[in-house]
């Protein structure tokens, strides 16, 4: 009987892992959609779905309530963060959205505390590996068999998008899927060719997605897990080394700010970045219009009929987001909001490092890979803090999982 608890318990696991992970439910509710499109559609299904998932983590979390009780303990900053978006409803410009968007990053951050609580860190990326694998298998499927839905129609066709609703997002997903199964691959001896394979099936994806910015993201995040491994020599050879490291990016940025239209090239971007830093000087003029507190969490994107309008109208299209998590956040919440969550970043990121040096398998980097992630897509997405999104949750596990 405990075996099938077990077994029941990691199905609900990686079930809620695949909702948090924004795959194939919108994307067919949408009728392939993409991203850009004003779709409507009923999501009365995903809203029932995921109140049970929120039941389901609650209850899990009480059933565990002295280490549920630890862990609420130990990360008073990432708590306030929260805490912060759910009162901002008093200065929200769209209260309603405030209070529905909140209530989600409550109860998705509860999942990734209960995802922190119940599971160690090697158990974690198991998990995290099947429900990558059931993403990659479906993409193939949905591209090959559907590409109404698994190719975006509003490129050149050749764009995979997968299960999900624009190409962006199977890229940024294929990143953290990769480094899942690299870790799995690099530590596991027993059957390690399944994490390898599906290492090279992320990779693959990640290529057809023709996602620039997440594979610069991925080959940085794989280079950074070497480093990391360094942190664990003896201080006479880490030190020089380390500073070694220093010295080579350093002439790499250099590099590369005299010839980053050379790299943009190469990974198919221009130096604008797809509109994205055209778009940047306009949210700045919005966020110094509120600069301590902001709009209210998700209370400044409301379309035509909020002050998203004279973006649009300057800048000539139509975004959702600002395609950057840190201007994300100073629009939702502020300089203070934007000032909390580096503190608790750099917090869980030092702590992490002395996990990494007091632990010594592959699994244990893992929620310093996680961080790093986080910072990197962050230049260009919006998904910093972003609600029912398994970014998040894993951030909130990573943050609370170095201090168990």
């Amino acid at each position: 009987m405990r075996k099938i608890l077990i077994f029941a318990e990691q199905g609900f696991t990686i079930a809620s892992l695949l909702m948090y992970s924004g795959a194939i439910f919108v994307l067919i509710l949408s009728g392939g959609a993409g991203q850009s499109d004003l779709v409507e559609y009923d999501s009365s299904a995903i809203r029932v779905i995921f109140s049970l998932i929120y039941a389901v983590t609650v209850a899990l979390l009480v059933l565990r309530w002295k280490k549920t009780l630890y862990l609420l303990s130990k990360d008073f900053l990432l708590y306030f963060l929260i805490l912060l978006a759910a009162i901002s409803i008093l200065w929200s410009f769209e209260p309603s959205t405030t209070l529905k968007n909140s209530f989600s990053l409550i109860n998705s951050s509860l999942f990734g505390l209960y995802f922190a609580s119940r599971y160690s860190l090697k158990q974690q990326l198991h998990l995290l590996a099947c429900n990558f694998a059931i993403i990659i298998i479906l993409s193939f499927v949905f591209a090959i068999a559907l590409p109404k839905y698994g190719i975006q129609s509003d490129l050149d066709g050749s764009k995979w998008r997968g299960v999900f609703t624009h190409k962006n997002g199977l890229g940024a997903r294929m990143v953290t899927s990769s480094m899942t199964f690299f870790i799995l691959g690099y530590q596991t001896q027993r059957r390690s060719w399944l994490f390898w394979a599906g290492f090279g099936l992320s990779i693959l994806l990640l290529r057809l997605s023709a996602s620039g910015s997440s594979l610069v993201n991925l080959l940085i995040i794989i280079l950074t897990f070497f480093a990391f491994q360094i942190w664990r020599w003896s201080y006479q050879f880490m030190v020089p080394t380390l500073i070694m490291i220093a010295t080579i990016s350093q002439s790499l940025y250099f590099w590369f700010s005299s010839n980053a239209n050379v790299l943009f090239n190469a990974i198919g971007k221009d130096a604008t970045l797809t509109g994205r830093t055209e778009l940047w000087p306009l949210v700045i003029d919005k966020i110094w219009k509120h600069p301590w507190l902001g709009y209210g969490y998700g209370g400044f994107w409301q379309g035509w009929n909020g002050e998203s309008a004279d973006i649009w109208l300057a800048a000539a299209w139509t975004p959702n987001h600002p395609h950057n998590g840190y201007l994300a956040l100073c629009l939702d919440l502020g300089l203070l909001g934007l000032a909390v969550f580096f503190l608790g970043f750099w917090r869980s990121y030092l702590q992490g490092f002395a996990w990494v040096r007091s632990h010594k398998t592959a699994f244990d980097i893992w929620p310093l890979i996680h961080m790093t992630f986080i910072v990197l897509s962050s230049l260009t997405e919006s998904n910093l803090m972003e609600s029912n999104s398994l970014t998040w949750i894993l951030y909130v596990a990573a943050c609370l999982s170095v201090r168990m």
